[in-house]
């Protein structure tokens, strides 16, 4: 059986245009989270700026992310954020560090 997957994605805006991002992770939010296989879908904003974001995923296979990934409302909302973000968004693949 296939691992959990954690994502955090670090997002950034144009300037001035963090609000857009918040709006459509409101819209996106709730059918992410209804998806088969999501268990985290959480938006954070940088503290001290508006602009900047993580957003936490937490799938419980990778089959589950690569449906989710291909899903629709995925796909235009892909298609629909270079209209106010700065750049891509970087994702990151993280696992919880050993602590002895």
């Amino acid at each position: 059986m296939s691992q959990p997957v954690r994502l955090h994605i670090l997002i950034t805006t144009l300037p001035g245009r963090g609000q857009e991002q918040v709006e459509a992770y409101k819209r996106l939010a709730p059918i992410v989270r209804a998806e088969q296989g999501c268990l985290q879908y959480d938006l954070h904003r940088v503290v001290g700026d508006p602009d900047r974001f993580v957003l936490a995923e937490l799938w419980s296979s990778r089959e589950a992310l690569a449906a989710h990934d291909a899903t629709p409302h995925m796909v235009a909302a892909d298609a629909a954020s270079p209209a106010f973000r700065a750049g891509p968004a970087q994702v990151l693949e993280v696992e919880a560090a050993p602590v002895a």
